[in-house]
């Protein structure tokens, strides 16, 4: 991804207007999940302030290096590589913990529901001990999925209890991400952790990776290519999207103000659409057509069977917080940043 672009330095420009962002200056941060979508732009984002020590975390040193390498040499980043799965480092210290470390498209709840599984759990265990052993404050990403499938029009606030499926194995990833937030409200209460707790949306935008086999991220990928976009169903889908750089400032935003234990939304109602008129806007951003196509086996096995669901978004707007982007304007941006690879 080109991160000289100039619809990209704006993304960067956004987030560091984010209000209370001086408490973490002078602190050092580690986020697990470093060279995925929210992970990228959270460090570039840190990186672009200077007066922050970042520690990231990842599986392979060769991804990391393409996709952080410029912050390589600097002495406010040390990259560790490892799995999640393996305690973090004793010697580390640290004041906050973003641990994004997750699979989280289909084909990996599809091919690995149980690496996808423990991935989650170990992931928030080790993570919720280190934040005692530093006493750091710790932001856990759940997600959508948490509320599984609505009934009729529901829209999910944070007291919807879910709806869940649990007769396969896609379970893997909903089910997992809701005893991490058990798990997290036990530290709380047990252990006095200092954890809050955001559910994003579907979260779209330039720093996804080129493998990614969500819906939105195919969508993407192939308009850019000026390839037509494969619809794997009638598209009747409603979702709440969330742009990245939204996102990021979203969950900056209850890191700095939100309330210990208490869940936030991260959604933005000018994002709120059907897959179809999705798949139709990056279509349309590139000339291309789009065509209906029935999934395979393998790709159903990992697709969620939800229909709606769309996040209330009133508590986090509460504290004060604003998305900034409409759904257009995002996935043109997403294109331009991305199609500039290709053009340089």
């Amino acid at each position: 991804m080109n991160k000289q672009h100039e619809l990209y330095r704006e993304d960067i420009l956004q987030i560091l207007r984010t209000n209370g962002l001086n408490q973490l200056f002078g602190k050092t941060i580690l986020v697990t999940g470093a060279t995925g979508m929210l992970g990228m732009h959270l460090i570039d984002a840190f990186m672009a302030i200077g007066d922050i020590n970042v520690i990231a975390v990842g599986r392979s040193r060769k991804n990391a290096e393409k996709r952080l390498g410029e912050y390589f040499s600097s002495d406010k980043f040390l990259f560790i590589e490892q799995d999640v799965c393996s305690p973090l480092p004793k010697h580390l210290k640290v004041d906050y913990i973003i641990p994004l470390a997750s699979n989280t498209h289909p084909l990996a709840y599809s091919q690995y529901p149980f690496e996808t599984l423990m991935t989650n759990i170990l992931g928030t265990k080790y993570a919720l001990e280190k934040s005692i052993e530093c006493d750091a404050t710790l932001l856990y990403p759940s997600t959508v999925e948490i509320y599984g499938n609505a009934r009729d029009e529901d829209v999910f606030d944070e007291d919807y209890t879910g709806n869940l499926n649990l007769s396969n194995s896609r379970a893997c990833y909903p089910e997992s991400k809701r005893v991490c937030e058990a798990m997290c409200q036990s530290y709380i209460s047990e252990y006095g952790a200092k954890v809050k707790i955001v559910r994003l949306s579907r979260i779209f935008g330039p720093t996804m990776l080129l493998s990614d086999s969500k819906a939105s991220s195919q969508f993407i990928l192939k308009s850019m290519n000026n390839e037509d976009i494969v619809l794997k169903s009638n598209g009747q889908q409603f979702f709440s999207y969330t742009y990245v750089t939204d996102a990021v400032c979203a969950i900056l935003f209850v890191l700095f103000y939100g309330v210990v234990g208490l869940p936030y939304n991260i959604s933005n109602e000018r994002c709120n659409i059907r897959l179809k008129d999705f798949a139709a806007i990056c279509a349309g951003a590139c000339g291309c057509e789009v065509v209906f196509e029935l999934p395979s086996n393998a790709e159903l096995q990992g697709y969620s069977i939800a229909q709606h669901a769309i996040l209330d978004n009133t508590r986090i707007c509460n504290l004060g917080w604003k998305p900034k982007y409409e759904m257009s304007e995002a996935i043109c941006r997403t294109i331009k940043i991305l199609q500039s690879d290709y053009l340089r």
